[in-house]
């Protein structure tokens, strides 16, 4: 398996988890565990929308500058941002600035608060039932899913922005609705419990 590689610490991680150090805890304790919360979501998804053409390292490195540029992705606060906040996030080196998705998060944040279920509910709603067995190789994962349409075309329908099915099954990956680990990875049981 090609996919795995076994770490300095002796555990067998998927390949990307171990590419590079900034990897390693990311794709230990977050990435494919269930994450719940609207805030926290709401998060996720508005970095995956940022991630849309450019590597998710960048992203992840930058994590730490976008929580402070964007009230630590509280909804009610976002969604509260006029036009004075697109100017001085688009003056913040320390995030991605491209106007069409900071834009996109704000709106994002303004129809996660019209959603009577909650953005948590309303996203959860669209989790596959779990695979009956990991995948043997990144071959395998696919890049979109039945369920990660439905999912882009529901956000879609309610004013949500950026969030595509690819974007959608990102999404899925990074919060857990599916497991994406490959067989043999040293992370086990991240699907935990039924939603």
């Amino acid at each position: 398996m090609t996919d795995l590689v076994i770490g300095a610490d002796g555990l067998a991680r998927c390949a990307w988890g171990a590419s590079t150090p900034d990897y390693v805890p990311y794709h230990d304790r977050e990435w494919g565990r269930p994450l719940r919360g609207d805030d926290a979501l709401y998060e996720r998804m508005t970095l995956e929308a940022f991630q849309s053409g450019l590597s998710w390292l960048t992203i992840l490195r930058k994590r730490p500058s976008f929580r402070l540029a964007f009230d630590d992705f509280r909804i009610e606060a976002v969604a509260a941002y006029g036009e004075a906040d697109v100017t001085r996030l688009l003056a913040d080196a320390g995030i991605v600035r491209n106007r069409a998705k900071v834009e996109a998060a704000i709106a994002n944040a303004r129809a996660a608060l019209e959603l009577p279920e909650g953005l948590s509910a309303l996203l959860w709603s669209y989790a596959p039932p779990p695979r009956a067995a990991r995948l043997a190789s990144f071959a395998e994962v696919p890049a979109l899913t039945p369920e990660s349409t439905a999912l882009a075309k529901a956000l879609k329908k309610r004013g949500f922005r950026f969030v595509g099915p690819t974007t959608a099954y990102a999404l899925m990956q990074a919060t857990g609705m599916v497991d994406d680990h490959l067989a043999g990875c040293h992370v086990t049981d991240v699907m935990g419990s039924t939603p």
